[in-house]
């Protein structure tokens, strides 16, 4: 049997294997999880900096250009996943399709992405609750936060899909009850703060389409991927999944459709109440936006939301995270403890170190803001396109593997090869190459390039030790 068989071969022997992971998560908990994992802080936090920089037009340009390389990503990541539905995914096809230290290094990369963002998120919860409980110290909210997103996590991987569901829930239907009403103040339906006119169109056309010329839609296209990193999320749980032959594709049409909506019609809506300049001073422009429009308790509203969002990061983060040291030892490449599966099917160990390095990031995030941690994020920003190359190359040189035979025996297949993930890589590519543009995001290009060489040299001397190990044994 050639090596292309042996892999279509992994979906069946995975009941066989006792450290495989049950298939507990249902299509509803694959759809809020990667809703989950993208409705965060890139939308309430990032999009007033794009809007700030690209104008209005050019920010719903450049989300419309962010859509469509998450659809290509995802078509491409739908197919590897069905055929191939393993805890840790896109690693893992890195090591198969492209080469081993690609798929370690990406596994890093992955990994850290979401420890600094578990760190950052549990930072940012603390603040929020210091809004209702000014005299408490923010490191024991910080303590409970960490607590409770463990013990979500720890217990059974269906207790960690039902409330990140329930999580997800509510930042949906926030969203929905923000583009509503503030389609209506656009308009003039619902009346503005102290008598402000409605701004109809205005504050999107004023500016002209490109106010600051094209250039930065390309700068800002990391921000935009960034904000919709998560996605990816529907691969990471595909070993947990029940028929992922059904589930997998559906969640994906699902997310994707859900995204654009509430990406695009929420930078509308941003985009027509909140003027350029003002966009680019603001901390999160829905705060703005809220008090304008005059909601009763707008502040607390908002403070509850983000605070959801942002627990509902760290849950999804701690996931990833854990996941990803789990696939790395499952793959040989770190000790047999991080790839033990507790009584409930959890790798309680991989996901207690991923909390010691969101922790980590936590206290670097308080300590060292202005070199650790910003080398850290910077590292993070540049990993999730990294990881989105990865995968389109991935599906790119897994179908060219197979056989016209097996290419028919497909249970899912992206449309229009190679198309797909030739166009998914390049638009990745380019918004890489658009880091080097904008001296505020140019760090993530200095730190992440040598982060990558760095884990292609360990990969080496993990092998050779491997071998060393191998030898010996024999």
């Amino acid at each position: 049997m050639n090596r292309t068989k042996r892999l279509m071969n992994t979906q069946q022997s995975i009941s066989s294997n006792k450290n495989q992971f049950k298939r507990t998560m249902k299509t509803r908990h694959l759809i809020m999880l990667s809703l989950g994992g993208v409705i965060g802080t890139g939308l309430f936090f990032n999009t007033g900096y794009i809007i700030a920089t690209a104008g209005a037009i050019g920010t719903i340009i450049a989300y419309l250009i962010g859509a469509l390389v998450v659809y290509l990503v995802m078509l491409c990541l739908g197919e590897l996943a069905v055929a191939i539905p393993e805890t840790g995914a896109f690693h893992t096809y890195a090591s198969r399709f492209i080469s081993p230290a690609t798929g370690y290094t990406v596994a890093w990369l992955y990994w850290l992405t979401w420890t600094v963002a578990l760190g950052s998120s549990i930072t940012a919860a603390g603040f929020c609750m210091k809004h209702w409980f000014p005299n408490t110290p923010i490191w024991v909210w910080c303590s409970t936060f960490c607590t409770v997103i463990l013990a979500l996590n720890i217990v059974t991987a269906q207790f960690f899909a039902e409330s990140e569901f329930w999580f997800s829930i509510i930042k949906v239907i926030t969203i929905i009850i923000f583009i509503i009403a503030g389609a209506a103040a656009i308009f003039g339906f619902v009346p503005m703060k102290n008598d402000i006119p409605a701004p109809f169109l205005h504050n999107i056309t004023d500016n002209g389409w490109f106010p600051n010329g094209v250039t930065p839609i390309i700068m800002t296209m990391v921000s935009v991927n960034f904000a919709f990193s998560g996605t990816e999320l529907i691969g990471i749980a595909a070993g947990e999944t029940k028929e992922p032959e059904k589930t997998i594709p559906l969640a994906i049409k699902t997310t994707i459709l859900r995204l654009i909506i509430f990406f695009i019609g929420t930078v509308f809506v941003l985009a027509a109440l909140l003027p350029m300049d003002q966009a680019g001073v603001i901390e999160s422009p829905f705060v703005t936006v809220f008090e304008n429009i005059g909601l009763p308790y707008a502040a607390d509203c908002l403070n509850f939301v983000i605070l959801t969002a942002i627990l509902s990061a760290a849950n999804s983060g701690l996931y990833a995270s854990g996941r990803m040291l789990w696939s790395l030892s499952n793959q040989g490449t770190l000790p047999k403890c991080f790839s033990k599966l507790n009584k409930t099917g959890v790798p309680a160990f991989a996901i207690s170190i991923s909390m010691l390095g969101g922790l980590l990031a936590l206290l670097t995030s308080i300590i060292a803001p202005n070199t650790v941690f910003v080398a850290l994020t910077a590292i993070s920003g540049f990993a999730v396109v990294a990881v989105w190359l990865s995968i389109c190359a991935s599906h790119f040189f897994f179908r060219k593997s197979l056989t016209r035979e097996e290419q028919e025996n497909l249970k899912y297949k992206a449309p229009f090869y190679p198309l797909v993930p030739i166009l998914g890589f390049i638009l990745c590519l380019i918004a890489c190459i658009g880091l080097a543009f904008d001296p505020e995001q140019r760090i993530a290009l200095y730190c992440g390039i040598p982060f990558v060489v760095v884990c292609f040299i360990a990969h080496h001397f993990t092998q050779a030790h491997q071998k060393r190990v191998a030898k010996n044994e024999k």
